[in-house]
């Protein structure tokens, strides 16, 4: 895993001096992604420079250095990511009479691509990535990502200069970079926690979607066209009708196929583990496929109703995993917020995102690359919310307006908080957290006039129609495909789109990367995400059950008394922490004036949202918690620091 960026000045005007110092300093920016070599290359005739940090990971000596010229001379290449299947794409090139200097799938990618082109070289490549291809014959960009958006790239263009990076941080670091906030994804990112592809926080910065590749000749014109497709994929792939038994053997047997790939290293190698489903349902396939015990890796915090270390302690006892874990107290967490701007360097409001990076700064201390369970929620239906939804649907479907009018009424005549003493008559097990909060937000949903909207308001942390950002639009597009899928499979195909590239993956990609470590997400692989697709939905929902079919293959590895419990999430308790030992640095940000700061939000939605979380008379922990990572944000990189908000360096 790595950084990249580069800089291409159109005009051609910019000194060779110019461009390698800028270049340079663009990617000194991205160290923490690549601390195991950098490299720069440059020509000042074309006006470009390529810049990139190495984390090696395969072929660790010097042949893996980038940036990477072919043997033609004719093509130079930065690239972030792996390709799992490099191997046997090497193989078809030797046969082809190509002569490979080193056994590192850099080349190997470079290589393919001026052989074959690079549609059909990454047609052809199982992995996650992104990458930019320079043409020195044709002065032609060419940037690459990834099918499932796994390894983010940004780009944009500012006057005569065109700018890409790993992270927005790369471009920050030009002085032609002009950082300008869209309104747009900032009023996106209030809604929802993040901004989705392809907009990024900044006008003229784009995120390159999934699946695409942008072609920016010398007039800076560019076109994109589109290598792979989730729905048409869907749409033209025939539904499996094999029995349980037969999709169940060919999914296991796909399953190990991803996982085994994934475990090819030349680095100390782990696992991620919660307990879940997903999680231990890899470490299981893991620990199949190795002849000692796999490195596995937990946290847990020691508050009631957040702590998930003991489940994962069990997994890891019956697979006999060699596992590690550490518990973490309140205030190792709250240390950790303030420097989350700098972690996440384009605003982020997945409060996970907090044990996301302790657990991937313990699993750095003992390995370098890890494998984690993402994307089984979005494939298997494994989100207690489609069900939630589907079931307000289905009332939506058979009940006029005025009766859900009236339920409404009933439940917000009841305050959370009496909800949730009401709820302590129900056993701890099947005992809602937040009860009242949520049944507060169900009085919200149903005073909706149009059932395409329960689903995203479900997902959002503000009410549809309430302006916080002046001027932005509309906060929340709906990415729903019209007559290509219903009901939960509608849901999932918003969130394999949406929140898992933009938010989940997001998330991953810049907790590990903060602290060198690759993480690898084999339930991503796109053979296995087309496979899932084709599943009938009884498969993966059954019964109210989500993931049906892989918990079947889980609990041949795994005892069903270990796994079967309700979900809990990766969370902490951000709302108690704003009213205890983070209360001081939340008011600093959320102060009128600072809310004012800019002209860039509504004062008025946020306050009153304050006060009624600091009283207990709501939670409104995630709503919050968007605006305070737009604010921490902000202060620190575009603003500068101000009294009372830190912006020290996360440690290695």
């Amino acid at each position: 895993m790595c950084g990249i960026t580069g800089w291409w000045d159109l005009s051609a005007s910019t000194s060779p001096e110019r461009l390698t110092t800028l270049g340079g300093r663009m990617t000194t920016a991205l160290s923490r992604r690549g601390p195991d070599d950098h490299g720069l290359w440059s020509d000042a005739a074309a006006g470009i420079v390529l810049g990139h940090r190495r984390l090696a990971i395969l072929d660790l000596s010097p042949a893996g250095h980038q940036p990477m010229v072919s043997r033609n001379g004719r093509f130079v290449l930065v690239y972030n990511g792996e390709i799992f299947n490099f191997q046997e794409i090497r193989a078809e090139l030797l046969r082809q009479g190509c002569v490979c200097r080193s056994q590192c799938d850099t080349e190997v990618l470079l290589e393919a691509c001026a052989l074959w082109g690079v549609e059909s070289t990454v047609k052809r490549c199982l992995g996650m990535f992104a990458f930019a291809l320079w043409d020195r014959r044709e002065k032609r960009l060419v940037l690459v990502r990834d099918r499932l958006g796994i390894k983010p790239l940004y780009w944009g263009r500012q006057g005569n200069s065109i700018l890409f990076g790993s992270q927005p941080r790369s471009l920050l670091a030009h002085p032609d970079w002009q950082p300008r906030i869209d309104r747009r994804a900032l009023a996106a990112l209030l809604s929802q926690g993040y901004v989705a592809d392809p907009l990024s926080i900044y006008q003229d910065l784009s995120k390159l979607q999934p699946g695409h590749i942008a072609v920016i000749p010398a007039t800076g014109k560019h076109w994109q066209l589109r290598y792979w497709d989730l729905p048409s994929t869907v749409t033209s792939s025939p539904r499996i009708t094999a029995t349980v038994a037969e999709a169940q053997t060919e999914l296991e047997s796909l399953l190990h196929d991803v996982v085994q790939r994934r475990m090819v290293a030349d680095v100390p190698l782990g696992a991620f583990l919660s307990g879940g489903v997903d999680s231990s349902l890899v470490t299981a396939l893991m620990q199949s496929h190795s002849s000692r015990p796999v490195r596995s890796f937990s946290i847990g915090f020691r508050e009631e109703g957040y702590n998930e270390a003991q489940h994962a302690r069990a997994v890891a006892a019956h697979l006999g995993t060699d596992h590690t874990e550490l518990y973490v107290d309140a205030q190792q967490a709250i240390d950790l917020v303030p420097q989350l701007a700098e972690i996440y360097d384009e605003p982020f409001a997945d409060v996970s995102q907090i044990p996301t990076y302790l657990l991937c700064r313990l699993t750095r201390q003992h390995v370098t690359v890890a494998l984690s369970g993402d994307g089984g929620d979005e494939l298997f239906a494994g989100y207690t919310r489609y069900l939630m939804a589907q079931q307000l649907e289905r009332l939506f479907a058979h009940s006029p307006g005025w009766w859900r009018q009236s339920g409404a009424a009933v439940l917000r005549a009841v305050s959370p908080a009496l909800w949730d003493i009401l709820a302590q008559v129900l056993p701890p097990r099947r005992r809602p957290t937040l009860l009242g909060d949520k049944l507060h937000k169900l009085a919200q949903i149903l005073t909706l006039s149009d059932v395409k909207q329960v689903y995203p308001q479900l997902l959002s942390f503000w009410p549809l129609g309430i302006e916080l950002v002046p001027n932005s639009g509309s906060a929340t597009a709906s990415m729903l495909q019209e007559g290509l899928l219903a009901g939960i499979e509608q849901m999932q195909m918003l969130d394999t789109l949406g929140y898992l590239p933009s938010d989940i993956l997001v998330k991953v990609d810049r907790a590990s990367m903060a602290v060198g470590l690759e993480a690898r997400v084999p339930l991503l692989d796109h053979r296995l995400v087309e496979f899932a697709w084709r599943l009938p939905l009884s498969m993966k929902m059954n019964q109210g059950q989500g993931k049906w079919l892989l918990r079947q293959i889980l609990y041949r590895y795994v005892p069903t008394p270990l796994i079967d419990r309700p979900k809990m999430g990766f969370g902490v308790p951000i709302g108690d922490w704003l009213r205890g030992p983070l209360r001081d640095w939340a008011e600093t940000l959320l102060a009128e004036s600072a809310l004012r700061d800019g002209e860039l939000l509504n004062p008025a939605p946020i306050r009153q949202r304050w006060r009624e979380h600091l009283s207990g008379r709501r939670n409104w922990q995630y709503a919050l918690w968007a605006v305070l990572m737009f604010q921490s944000w902000r202060y620190h990189w575009l603003d500068g620091p101000r009294e009372g908000i830190s912006t020290q360096t996360p440690p290695p």
